[in-house]
């Protein structure tokens, strides 16, 4: 799945006054003001690279992007017109260029298809919430051309929707003479294809989560991938129950038990070490308040307490596997990290990840981010993915259809 090599790069293009549309993740979270503001400008700051490249070649740059679930209705406090102001902001600040961002109250229309025609050479305009169209969801092939009708080249610079084949991310492609990566998108896959494809070894996979049933896809390709693969989180009780130990009132999926015990068994047959948590931080209900004990061994947990994070020997212990690695990818929290007293073990990975400066270290999932960001390390990782559910596909083998879609080179 080695796409970088094989699909066409922004910089692959003559961008010259040409109206250039660009698929952007501008999926931020709003505070619910009566003007809402930006909580988190991650994905816009992201993106400015790529926007950044195309206007200093002179492109007619045309941004287009989805904002929540507005389920094909105009939602006035799901609009994209605050983003303006803060793209102009950043803009400015590495162009100064600030002036020349536009806002079309539609992503298609003789509106927008006028605003598009208007462009010069070096300005930007940004189009209203595509999904404000059931057809943008639906990859509605006429919605999808008319998408089209507003550029002369697309590119996608939107990783966290290329597992999703919608207008803007597959069905455009369809009706333009050249599709192409941005460097964001290119970023993502580049990364994400050296760690599957062609990994500097040892390879360490860290999963977490609550569930097996939302992992074990992810679980069974990396098995084939990895050196060692360490399990966290509730789904780590599952595993656990696989293995004969009883786990008290900790989340367990008893209908996975056996997709579980076969996952180990594989891990088994092909030497790969499957870590799992060798003490836990047990709470006697689910909140952060509760009356915690650390409880290590094999044997049955008290009955009436539950698994909320790891504990501090399997800190230790996947840790030190953390240190040894060369490659190091990490989705999913190792507890209930949203509760202080339980975000311990998610934290811990993030700072360990951040000491093995040698390692290529790459980071998903919005629990995982979320440690990374909070725990001040976020400089000290090679790759922080933007695309939770995207990079999640990616780990389960699967083709990305905003992918595939691309030109090849």
């Amino acid at each position: 799945m080695l796409y970088r090599m094989a699909k066409l790069s922004i910089r692959d293009l003559d961008l010259t006054g040409k109206r250039v549309l660009i698929r952007v993740d501008f999926n931020v979270p709003l505070s619910k003001d009566a003007e809402p503001r930006i909580l988190d400008d991650t994905r816009i700051r992201e993106t400015i690279p790529t926007i950044e490249y195309a206007l200093r070649r002179k492109a007619k740059v045309i941004l287009a992007a989805h904002l929540g679930r507005p389920k094909g209705k105009h939602v006035d406090s799901l609009s994209l017109r605050p983003v303006v102001d803060r793209l102009r902001a950043l803009l400015d600040h590495v162009i100064g260029e600030s002036e020349n961002v536009a806002f079309a109250p539609d992503c298609v229309g003789p509106v927008a298809e006028e605003l598009a025609r208007q462009l010069e050479n070096g300005q930007t305009l940004l189009l209203e919430n595509l999904r404000f169209h059931t057809e943008e969801e639906a990859n509605d092939p006429e919605f999808a051309k008319q998408l089209a009708n507003l550029c002369d080249i697309y590119v996608n610079a939107a990783f966290g929707p290329a597992h999703r084949a919608h207008a803007s991310t597959e069905g455009i492609t369809h009706f333009v003479a050249q599709s192409a990566a941005g460097l964001l998108m290119d970023k993502e896959l580049t990364y994400l294809s050296k760690a599957t494809s062609d990994p500097n070894r040892p390879f360490v996979a860290i999963i977490g989560g609550a569930k097996v049933s939302d992992k074990i896809e992810v679980i069974d390709f990396l098995i084939d991938k990895v050196d060692a693969l360490l399990i966290g989180g509730a789904m780590a009780y599952t595993f656990l129950n696989a293995q004969g130990q009883t786990t008290g009132k900790s989340l367990t999926e008893l209908d996975k038990v056996d997709v579980a015990r076969a996952a180990l068994d594989k891990a088994a047959a092909r030497g790969i070490k499957f870590l799992l948590p060798v003490d836990h931080m047990l709470a006697d209900k689910f909140s952060a308040e509760a009356k915690t004990q650390v409880f290590s061994g094999a044997e049955p947990f008290p009955a009436e307490m539950m698994a909320l994070d790891i504990g501090p020997e399997t800190i230790r212990l996947f840790s030190a596997e953390v240190d040894d690695a060369a490659t190091v990818v990490w989705n999913g929290p190792m507890g209930v990290a949203e509760l202080a007293p339980f975000a311990k073990g998610t934290n811990a990975i993030a700072r360990a990840l951040s000491k093995n400066e040698d390692a290529i270290t790459i980071v998903g999932g919005g629990d995982s981010v979320a440690a990374v960001h909070n725990s001040g390390v976020s400089d000290k990782i090679s790759h922080i993915s933007t695309g939770g559910g995207a990079s999640l596909e990616f780990l389960e083998g699967k083709t990305l259809p905003g992918v595939a879609a691309l030109s090849e080179k």
